[in-house]
């Protein structure tokens, strides 16, 4: 953590730039490829391994991930969520779910951390919420 109190490793900005390209996407109505290719070639930006690992993980699995938020979000649809909160919880459920690589806590306070910086008030409540849900039934989701 920086002394700011934000999260500041290469895997949290990864994590931050994989948010902004999906957001992008999403709100340009492109695939996130796009996005992703757009931002290097204008921007002349270079995208960290795990953004690009993110990005395409969470698209591969956006059907599935979805279904499983749309399940055990409580009172709440995909289409009502914000759409930054959407996204969150995508990637959060990306590292829970498919990234041996990540520890389950690790996946679920760095999502909760984002919408602790990008989000409404009462968004990490809700992500933690959700995420925590998906985690404790992780095994029957994944058999």
């Amino acid at each position: 953590m920086s002394p700011s109190g934000k999260p500041n490793s290469a895997r949290s900005k990864a994590r931050r730039r994989a948010l902004d390209i999906l957001f992008e996407a999403e709100q340009r109505d492109v695939s996130a490829m796009s996005a992703m290719t757009a931002r290097r070639e204008i921007a002349d930006q270079i995208i960290n391994l795990y953004t690009v690992d993110l990005v395409e993980g969470v698209t591969a699995m956006t059907e599935n991930i979805d279904e499983f938020l749309a399940t055990y979000s409580q009172g709440w649809t995909l289409e009502r969520m914000p759409a930054v909160d959407r996204i969150i919880l995508r990637i959060g459920t990306w590292e829970l779910l498919y990234n041996d690589d990540v520890p389950d806590a690790v996946a679920v306070s760095e999502a909760v951390e984002l919408a602790k910086m990008l989000s409404t008030d009462e968004s990490p409540q809700f992500i933690n919420g959700l995420l925590g849900r998906l985690q404790q039934i992780k095994p029957t989701l994944l058999a």
